[in-house]
């Protein structure tokens, strides 16, 4: 019996029992594994009628809210709403009032009798009714509020936000005409130029773009640039945010800001001292965070004491606008503002400040008093977080406006994200939505035979739709600014998400399912408001189902060369990838394209003990052996490398007539884009990210081996660009 009413509980909460692994084989959840979902989810399991209780209140809170929280829609379809009422109200008269985005206001008066009877159910001996009532007008794209007003009372009884969306993303019309386009992928922290501070930022961006540009590209993309940890520089991986939302100020060209050129600040960057360590950070061949953020931090501080004395404290222009900045960026803006504030506040105070999670109690969450208390008290210091976020968002807006101007036809394409980490701004600011007694990961697949936790706390699917979707609106709307496109890593996220109870091994986990078609529905009228593609990174544990709904939804596939085979162990032509797809050769949790052939992944691997046995060892050195032949052949079948290239893989090396040859054969290919990595470009061995490990490799440190400056000086790179500009012009016809 119990186990039946489990069972219910699990199916209510969209637990999966049965999936298919990323080797096509049927796969079960433990019972157990169900068990720990649930608890974390908040459920007493234990006892069989605590269980049936649980169950009983959630249906009860259901019929007790008239309206729904939130619906969403496509455009033209029939708008019915189900609202729920005692059966001695359902003969009285009712008004939907809808007030759309703009303001305008529609009303419909009906009679919930008149309408279709859809379910009936009892709430403490009182019967109640739900009818589908269909609203008679049509509404348009955007974000509307319904209102349920009972006859000769002024107050809603409910309301409800009505989402009108699309029926798919948005896609430029020369890209939907045929239009076959190539760019740049780049990690935004391993640029080099002659004036950063040891790290990338938006000015070496601006210059990227420009370059690219003029040399064929229609795009840049970028990693993750979401807000870190300035008081904990050292949790650097991009994938690991404080907030989705907001941008990391280490990418702040420090020299670019009003204020920079002043004698306070000067005094401080001509210092020797300063200078040296400055010599330090652009010299090293992997990013030191610490040192770059205290250069960074040092400088930034004098910089908007000045501006604050030129500008802040006075009725300016630059008030102005940053005071809009901070009005528009609402509670989420303030929180991360806070937050950073107060992490900095007790880390000086030799505090323990890594997270929330070792915040002093009376602070362990932003809607404490005492957090508006430390607001209060601490107010310019958080105003210098705000000002950051504004000299971020000006200078990525400057960039993307670049691309813009060089005639890109996508310009900047931005990634988000799938989660935050455990002691985020994020979580810090809406603990309600988090479960943070799991994690999301993946299961055992082919990047990851074990099975990956990434140590970020998943989204609880019923808060966040009884939170209107507003918390995904903000992250597609905001991921989306100053971009013409946006690449979601992990798409499948949207249908369901592999959760990791804290403790347990990333294997044992198990899929928790989202409701997949209204967040496509939103990102559907995102994309459209900010005139943005929108890629979906389908890689590893992939369900048909998702497939079908990105295809059906606008979104573009992610399509990588080195798992585009076929069941002889052949590589498909990528003249036969789907057109609506990104394709690529590599991504930053793979080697380079060096990497690959020379085996030096698996022999870093072996050093760092990644792999269980020799046998598993021997397995993948010879299905790389294997693999580097079929490559070879498919090349040379295609004639996209001469006969400078061997075509025996044990004689044949990693070249650069064979580097080149692979990112031709790739620009011949029926993908609508295709997305180069700058590393291949320069020809460079040492990968971005190693999954599976943390302080076994420098991850999300390693630059790159030429300044921007110097790229695009190199002959045989200004011939690649030129070839691949051509393929893809023939690729059109």
């Amino acid at each position: 019996m119990t186990e039946r009413v489990l069972q219910k509980l699990v199916e209510m909460r969209g637990i999966e029992t049965h999936y298919v692994d990323a080797w096509g084989n049927p796969a079960t959840i433990a019972e157990s594994s169900k068990t720990k979902l649930l608890n974390v989810l908040g459920y007493n399991t234990e006892d069989e009628a605590v269980i049936s209780e649980q169950i009983e209140e959630e249906m009860h809170s259901i019929w007790l809210s008239p309206l729904n929280p939130v619906q969403v829609i496509r455009q033209n379809e029939a708008i019915i709403l189900f609202i729920r009422l005692p059966i001695s109200v359902v003969n009285d008269s009712y008004t939907l009032a809808v007030e759309m985005e703009d303001g305008e206001r529609h009303h419909q008066i009906f009679t919930p009798v008149e309408g279709e009877l859809i379910n009936v159910a009892h709430v403490d001996d009182e019967e109640f009714h739900e009818y589908a009532v269909e609203l008679t007008h049509h509404f348009p794209l955007g974000y509307h509020t319904v209102s349920l007003i009972q006859e000769n009372n002024d107050s809603p009884l409910a309301s409800m936000r009505l989402i009108v969306a699309p029926k798919a993303c948005f896609t430029p019309k020369p890209i939907e005409d045929g239009k076959k386009i190539w760019g740049l992928s780049v990690q935004l922290y391993c640029l080099r130029s002659e004036n950063n501070w040891g790290i990338g930022d938006f000015s070496d961006l601006t210059k990227l773009i420009k370059e690219a540009a003029d040399h064929g590209a229609d795009f840049v993309g970028l990693n993750p640039i979401h807000a870190l940890y300035p008081s904990n520089p050292d949790a650097c991986s991009p994938y690991g945010p404080s907030s989705r939302r907001w941008l990391n100020f280490l990418y702040l060209d420090v020299s670019a800001i009003d204020g920079y050129d002043s004698e306070r600040v000067q005094k401080i960057v001509n210092a020797a001292g300063f200078k040296e360590r400055l010599q330090h950070v652009r010299s090293v061949d992997y990013v030191d965070y610490q040192s770059v953020a205290d250069l960074k931090l040092e400088a930034l501080k004098a910089v908007f004491e000045e501006y604050y004395s030129r500008h802040l404290s006075k009725n300016t222009k630059q008030n102005k606008a940053f005071k809009a900045f901070v009005e528009e960026g609402g509670e989420s803006l303030d929180m991360l503002a806070v937050y950073d504030a107060m992490q900095a506040h007790l880390k000086e105070s030799g505090h323990a400040y890594w997270g929330w999670p070792v915040f002093p109690d009376e602070y362990k969450e932003y809607h404490k008093p005492a957090v508006a208390k430390f607001r209060k008290a601490h107010l310019k210091d958080v105003k210098f977080y705000l000002f950051l976020q504004w000299q971020a968002a000006l200078q990525l807006e400057k960039a993307s406006k670049v691309a813009d101007d060089s005639g890109m036809l996508i310009g900047l394409y931005r990634d988000l994200a799938v989660g935050v980490s455990e002691g985020s701004a994020e979580i810090w600011g809406n603990k309600d939505l988090y479960c943070v007694d799991a994690s999301v990961g993946a299961p055992p697949d082919i990047l990851g035979p074990l099975g990956q936790n990434w140590g970020l706390p998943p989204m609880d699917p019923i808060k966040l739709y009884e939170q209107q979707y507003q918390p995904i609106i903000d992250l597609f709307s905001s991921n989306m600014a100053s971009s013409g496109a946006l690449r979601i890593d992990h798409v499948m996220a949207l249908l369901r998400l592999w959760w990791v109870v804290k403790g347990d091994n990333a294997k044992d986990g198990g899929y928790v399912y989202y409701p997949v078609d209204d967040l496509l529905g939103i990102l559907a009228l995102e994309s459209h408001r900010n005139q943005s593609l929108v890629i979906g990174e389908d890689l590893g544990t992939v369900p048909d189902e998702i497939r079908t709904k990105l295809a059906e939804n606008g979104v573009y596939s992610y399509r990588v060369f080195f798992f585009e085979q076929a069941e002889d162990g052949g590589f498909f032509s990528p003249s036969h990838y789907p057109v609506q797809s990104m394709s690529t050769l590599t991504t930053h949790d793979m080697p380079t394209l060096i990497g690959y052939w020379h085996c030096l992944d698996l022999e870093l691997g072996k050093e760092l003990g990644l792999y269980p046995t020799q046998e598993i060892l021997q397995k993948l050195y010879q299905d790389r052996h294997d693999n580097k032949q079929a490559i070879l052949d498919s090349l040379h079948g295609h004639n996209s490398i001469d006969a400078s290239v061997g075509r025996d893989v044990n004689f044949t090396g990693m070249t650069e007539a064979l580097n080149f040859g692979i990112q031709v054969h790739m620009a011949k290919g029926s993908s609508a884009l295709l997305s180069l990595q700058l590393e291949d470009w320069l020809q460079m061995d040492k990968p971005v990210n190693i999954p599976g490990t943390f302080k076994e490799y420098p991850n999300w440190r390693r630059k790159l081996t030429q300044t921007v400056e110097d790229i695009f000086d190199n002959t045989s790179i200004q011939s690649l660009a030129a070839n691949l500009t051509q393929a893809r012009k023939q690729a059109e016809d």
